[in-house]
């Protein structure tokens, strides 16, 4: 069994791609180390979790509504891009009317980012939050429920 020249450089430079990155990481971890201040691993960790909750990383890797948002943005896409909209039923939690209410698919007007924009009756685009869908309905039957 013979390698080609290319398969040779393609792991030559995978491995050499490792390489780089192990040693920046053992050159931060242990100049880091050394630090004055970073010498205490309470202080340490006190330091790393301000990085973390600063940049916003803990808060995208641990959000509890992040797969239930996911989830009900492909549902509703599938909606979107569907031919007949108007089988399908949405039912969603108004918090200002503090109750549930129920509108056609056919209204859906766009999805953007967290919201799903819907056309009033009176003309204007309703905002709705993709966490507050609750539940999605085709021909009577559940196609779609969020998690209790």
């Amino acid at each position: 069994m013979i390698i080609s020249i290319s398969r040779l450089k393609h792991y030559f430079w995978s491995i050499f791609s490792v390489a780089g990155i192990v040693l920046l990481w053992a050159g931060i971890w242990e100049g880091l180390g050394y630090l004055p201040y970073l010498e205490n691993p309470f202080i340490s960790l006190i330091v790393g979790l301000v990085i973390l909750f600063s940049s916003g990383l803990i808060f995208k890797e641990f959000d509890p509504l992040d797969e239930l948002e996911e989830n009900v943005t492909k549902v509703l896409s599938h909606i979107y891009r569907y031919p007949q909209k108007h089988h399908f039923r949405i039912k969603y939690f108004d918090r200002i009317k503090q109750r549930h209410i129920k509108f056609s698919g056919s209204i859906i007007k766009k999805i953007e980012k967290s919201y799903l924009i819907v056309k009033h009756k009176s003309g204007k685009e309703l905002f709705i939050p993709m966490h507050r869908i609750k539940k999605v309905s085709k021909k009577g039957k559940t196609f779609w429920k969020a998690k209790a």
